[in-house]
């Protein structure tokens, strides 16, 4: 049965429920990352069913391999704040962002500007959080002037570009192939191969939850429409095996079954195979699939899709930012507690930049509809029709 609240909601609230529950589930999925059910179920006496603390305890300072950053506790991790620094170059160009929005915006953002970070406890400059594959938007786009529609070329391909790719959904609300679209462009300048098609489908997916009456089942059939190569046979794959679970304990098992043959990480997160992290038309990230899969077995519930995807370990907050971002825009309710310990935690206000996005997207679709008026007045000007508008 679907969650009462999904398929409906303003665009406001699609955008608020969107943003917040992915800062939500990058939180909750945050301390458990890089381990697997078993070990999870294990160090917490059973599933994670909220907000908790380091998986170290008090000797995360030095415990590797996570030290120095205090996962765990609420805190948001660089998913969260790649995605807000999206939002604020959205903020900043007022319009549809490309590759060289990447360049212009969001490295600078990236580089100059001293910021809370939860993790650290600390202002820092973003760079110092995010990771390496982040990093390499620096390298290439400041240090190394590569040109932007090609930098991504070289870098490990994982999901760094898919994780904060909900803005460009939601700047593009209810259209799907406008987000794949815009998500391909922008995210050339961070990743290739299946981390470049992951951002897009991901967008595509937060895209097609904005549209009224949105299902999971009609954001997974959007997906499917667009998605190419491995991203789509893994998407078509974990989310067939889903459709047979109405719980994430017992899907768990299967859906890594389900992705396994299309992730190149293999069965020990933490020791990646050789081929792990390549260019390949064969595989996907593990990642988008699982989050999808989840939204289907969860019936497009929030906290159970998030539960799910926090509880299915490995690259868990990734994992739950994106079941989170869909399920919000899907219209099912953030719980109010879990955003409230996350934002405290954190210290963010994690309501501004869905305030921030909702205001630039309505600027932005109202400059498409001038474009698109221009461009049927030109064509009937060619063809000597009538103007439709």
């Amino acid at each position: 049965m679907t969650p009462k609240g999904v398929g409906i909601g303003s665009l406001d609230e699609r955008i608020t429920g969107a943003l917040v529950g992915a800062a939500v589930g990058d939180a909750l999925g945050g301390p458990v990352e890089g381990y697997s059910p078993d070990q999870i179920a294990e160090r917490h006496g059973g599933r994670v069913h909220g907000v908790v603390g380091p998986w170290n305890g008090d000797d995360w300072p030095t415990a590797r391999p996570i030290a120095p950053y205090h996962k765990g506790d609420g805190h948001v991790t660089d998913d969260t704040l790649m995605t807000h620094a999206l939002v604020r170059v959205y903020a900043g160009v007022r319009d549809h962002l490309d590759a060289y929005s990447v360049a212009t915006h969001l490295v600078p953002d990236l580089m100059t500007t001293p910021r809370w970070i939860p993790e650290l406890e600390a202002e820092a400059l973003p760079l110092q959080r995010i990771f390496l594959a982040e990093k390499w938007l620096v390298a290439r786009l400041h240090y190394g002037h590569v040109d932007p529609r090609e930098a991504g070329s070289g870098n490990i391909v994982n999901c760094g570009a898919a994780m904060y790719m909900a803005p460009v959904g939601l700047v593009n609300a209810a259209n799907p192939a406008g987000a794949y679209a815009e998500a391909l462009d922008v995210s050339g300048a961070h990743q290739s191969s299946y981390g470049r098609e992951a951002a897009g489908v991901f967008a595509a997916a937060v895209a097609a939850a904005c549209a009224p009456g949105a299902t999971p089942d009609s954001v997974v059939a959007a997906c499917l429409s667009l998605a190419k190569d491995g991203t789509r046979d893994a998407v078509e794959a974990v989310c067939e095996v889903a459709s047979r679970y109405t719980d994430f304990e017992s899907a768990l098992v299967p859906l890594r079954r389900a992705v396994a043959p299309y992730d190149t990480v293999g069965p020990d997160y933490r020791a990646p195979s050789l081929g792990a992290r390549r260019p390949s038309r064969l595989h996907s990230i593990e990642e988008l699939p699982v989050a999808l899969g989840m939204l289907i077995v969860s019936g497009g519930d929030f906290r159970h899709a998030v539960l799910g995807s926090v509880n299915y370990g490995r690259d868990c907050d990734s994992i739950a930012t994106m079941a989170g971002a869909v399920a919000g825009a899907l219209g099912s309710t953030v719980p109010h507690d879990w955003a409230k310990s996350v934002a405290e935690a954190s210290r963010l206000d994690l309501d501004a930049p869905a305030r921030t996005l909702t205001e630039v997207t309505r600027e932005i679709f109202a400059r498409d509809v001038e474009r698109r008026r221009a461009h049927e007045a030109a064509y009937a000007t060619l063809t000597g029709t009538p103007c439709s508008g």
